[in-house]
């Protein structure tokens, strides 16, 4: 099938098209500057489902703080979690660690050049590891996210549903006989850079296009069609509670998230779902075994996960002495340290509402 699209298909002309058009418009980006394995490779996670504009800032930072695979391997967790504070996903930096520590003990140092090794790294799934092989060591490897099958489905007319994993096996099939051997970072940077910058999901750009003369969704006016995507399931709402809770001495009460699971490790305040009739006191004293008066709220928060919205309702209460629940994760500490915790965007809002 994956021939069946490339039949009639000028490829070395496409292949030019588009590396020239990359090398001579391709944006100024930090991870541009160097081809260093880890540097493309912290990078790539970064811009896991997170905006170019977002990541900069933040990859500067992690650059400065862990300049080096054993910098990032030797940190403590707390550290690269409060680096990574407000990017989402956190996951993707346990396991970047994770992997790192791996290359570090297992590959002296040194990342894998080879799809076989670099994919059995923690996190590293066919998309990291083919844009780092390609981009860092010059390797002809697929590199196939969203905006790659956005680009394809519309140059080659693929009609099949990106959301299902076997379309994105199509197009890492078609890859490995479109991409270019002479300088596949620059193929592959590019059809990235075309789906940020003009092939973009609604309303491409297509009269700016460098290979419009080789798209087939432009010929058939059906470039406003593609990709085919099916919706994803609507997402779960919960009624939050969050209390800001102060003892006598003026500190805060927070607490360490569970091990595993969403936003695993990470801290925040004391919070409860809202599941039935009773009060939000009622609900306190049940999880926290700490009575607290609350009066009206003083923040409403909206946080939207993939599949799931948090609409956390805040308040704040003041107790006597320093009850932590006979919680070990549970601790009180002086509002001036609270930027020393790494927490989730949506008591980031808190914070800066409520303590700052």
């Amino acid at each position: 099938m994956e021939q069946m699209h490339l039949q009639d298909f000028y490829i070395t002309e496409f292949q030019d098209d588009l590396v020239n058009w990359f090398l001579e418009n391709q944006r100024e980006l930090p991870w541009r500057m160097s081809k260093d394995p880890y540097r493309v490779w912290v990078s790539e996670i970064m811009l896991q489902q997170t905006r170019v504009d977002t990541v900069i800032p933040y990859y500067n930072a992690f650059m400065r703080e862990f300049p080096t695979l054993e910098a990032l391997a030797e940190a403590e967790e707390d550290r690269i979690l409060k680096a990574w504070e407000g990017l989402g996903y956190y996951s993707r930096v346990r396991n970047l660690q994770t992997a790192v520590r791996e290359v570090v003990e297992q590959y002296e140092g040194r990342v894998p050049d080879t799809r076989e090794e670099i994919s059995s790294l923690k996190g590293v799934g066919p998309y990291t590891a083919g844009a780092v092989l390609s981009i860092a060591y010059g390797k002809p490897e697929p590199a196939v996210d969203g905006n790659v099958m956005r680009v394809l489905s519309r140059v080659l007319l693929v009609e099949e549903d990106i959301a299902k994993a076997s379309t994105r096996k199509i197009f890492e099939n078609i890859l490995y006989d479109l991409v270019s051997k002479d300088d596949p970072s620059s193929f592959n940077q590019g059809l990235m850079e075309l789906g940020a910058l003009i092939c973009t999901p609604t309303s491409p750009g297509c009269l700016l296009c460098p290979v419009r003369e080789h798209c087939r969704a432009y010929d058939h006016g059906k470039q406003n069609d593609l990709p085919i995507k099916s919706k994803k399931k609507k997402q779960t709402a919960k009624q939050m509670a969050a209390v800001v809770l102060r003892n006598e001495r003026g500190e805060v009460l927070i607490e360490k998230r569970p091990e595993t699971g969403l936003l695993a490790r990470l801290w925040q305040f004391p919070n409860v779902e809202v599941t039935d009739g009773r009060s939000v006191e009622e609900h306190f004293q049940a999880s926290y075994d700490i009575e607290v008066v609350l009066d009206e709220p003083i923040q409403k928060v909206e946080h939207v996960f993939s599949h799931l919205i948090w609409n956390i309702t805040v308040y704040e209460a003041q107790v006597s002495g320093q009850p932590d629940g006979g919680q070990a994760t549970r601790k009180w500490i002086p509002v001036k340290d609270i930027e020393k915790y790494a927490f989730p965007v949506s008591h980031q809002k808190i914070i800066q509402k409520s303590l700052l």
